[in-house]
């Protein structure tokens, strides 16, 4: 009986996987659309867009629908690759007291709940720079729920009394007769490593979770209990230590960082990409461009106003962070720098509503042209650092024959008012990931 119930078992799997594998793939033709690809200065005005299943098939002045075709007239509509935001904390939607009392499984709805909320504001890709949230993408790539592609580090690897360490100063590190796993821990933000052969093991666990790159804390930090802003973290042993794991799974190390000191070790070290760097001098951004390194900068983050659970303290390293923010944009201007486009809204989902003025707030030192490029093909670059990691092989952030169907269709010309990206709820007029349009208000 067990024999047959078996044989009955994977019959039905097999014509229920054949009868997927014969569906044909959901093709959409859009036209009358003027096109921001990704690279260009200005719109291809009059043009229409054909996708079949998720990738860009045919792009042409006139195309003719093919038999069943979804068709959506654009009526002159913007019509641009899906936003990248190549800085961002799905997981952390709570202040972090908050973090270590919520029951986990509340977390990771919220994680669910604030990846519809990203992917309304038209944020198609995320990479996430710390936290719990490969289950997350699994269920949005599985199309359990609506969200963006998600690349992810995993925890961020982090030393005692560094960023991420919110332990009280009475809690010994494990290796002294602590906890084995701290609340942080658990909740999957941070792995806390001392030393080069924690730090390698941490990097190793992060990859046995399906890290895509790692993330490491190398310098002070804005919302850290413990370390200033002005202090470097990790010597550099310990992050080469990382930046060899990371490579021996042709990959690459991330770090969240902003003095001069522990940036340049970085850069030394072969770290790819640079979080944050507001208190950078010129050579070191000059550094950064002659060796192709990618300064992930943030302007919402420190100009808008600080999430209400910081503390006097975090508010006022904000406020530091801010004024080193002109003087690192300008030097990335005058050595072309490769700046990515990243928010880090972090604290509450409230808070990240702001992730749209990311897009403004760049205004005082880029065109909307140079700031459109960034949150496309610019941070799509540096995606590619993942290599074989890489759990979305294929062009993204353009729009290209053959690169994903990542589609917004934007009311208004973004590269003459980014102010329209503002209202996302108004403005973004259809948001298509993967070939699949999650919403469609043309009238």
């Amino acid at each position: 009986m067990k024999f047959h119930n078996l044989i009955w078992s994977l019959l039905i799997s097999f014509l229920f996987v054949g009868s997927i594998l014969a569906q044909k793939p959901v093709t959409t033709l859009i036209t009358n659309a003027n096109i921001f690809d990704g690279k260009s200065e200005q719109l291809i005005t009059g043009q229409s867009v054909l996708v079949e299943g998720n990738l860009i098939k045919k792009i042409a002045p006139s195309i003719k629908a093919p038999k069943g075709a979804e068709v959506i007239d654009a009526k002159g509509a913007t019509l641009t690759p899906g936003f990248i935001d190549a800085h961002t904390h799905l997981a952390w939607n709570l202040g972090v007291s908050e973090h270590f009392y919520a029951p986990l499984d509340y977390q990771y709805a919220l994680n669910l709940a604030e990846a519809e909320n990203t992917l309304m504001r038209g944020f198609t890709t995320i990479r996430d720079v710390g936290g719990q949230v490969v289950g997350t993408k699994r269920a949005i790539d599985e199309g359990y729920f609506p969200g963006p592609r998600i690349y992810s580090s995993c925890a961020a690897i982090g030393m005692t009394t560094g960023h991420g360490d919110f332990r009280a100063p009475s809690v010994a590190p494990r290796m002294m007769g602590g906890p084995s796993e701290t609340e942080a821990e658990t909740a999957g933000l941070v792995m806390f490593a001392d030393g080069v052969p924690e730090v390698l093991t941490a990097s190793r666990m992060q990859f046995r979770k399906g890290a895509h790159f790692l993330k490491l804390f190398v310098g002070g930090a804005v919302s850290g209990m413990y370390d200033p802003l002005d202090i470097a973290e990790y010597s550099m042993e310990e992050l080469k230590a990382a930046v060899g794991e990371a490579e021996r799974w042709n990959t690459y190390v991330a770090v969240h960082t902003y003095t001069d000191g522990s940036t340049r070790m970085a850069i030394e070290a072969g770290v790819k990409s640079l979080e944050h760097c507001n208190l950078l001098e010129e050579e070191t951004v000059k550094l950064a461009a002659e060796k192709d390194v990618f300064i992930s900068a943030q302007a919402a983050l420190f100009m808008n106003p600080a999430p209400p659970s910081f503390t006097p303290a975090q508010v006022e390293r904000q406020q530091m962070a801010k004024e080193g923010l002109d003087k690192l944009m300008k030097a990335c201007k005058k050595y072309n720098a490769k700046v990515l486009f990243g928010t880090d809204m972090v604290a509450s989902m409230e808070s990240k509503k702001a992730q749209v003025t990311e897009f403004t707030l760049r205004k005082d030192w880029f065109t909307n042209a140079q700031i459109l490029k960034q949150a496309t093909s610019g941070n799509a670059e540096a995606l590619e650092l993942s290599g074989p990691r890489n759990p979305y092989p294929g062009k993204l952030g353009v729009i290209e024959e053959g690169a994903f169907a990542d589609i917004l269709l934007i009311k208004g010309n973004p590269l003459e008012k980014l102010e329209v990206l503002l209202e996302p709820e108004k403005n973004l007029l259809v948001i298509m990931k993967d070939g699949k349009v999650f919403k469609n208000i043309i009238k």
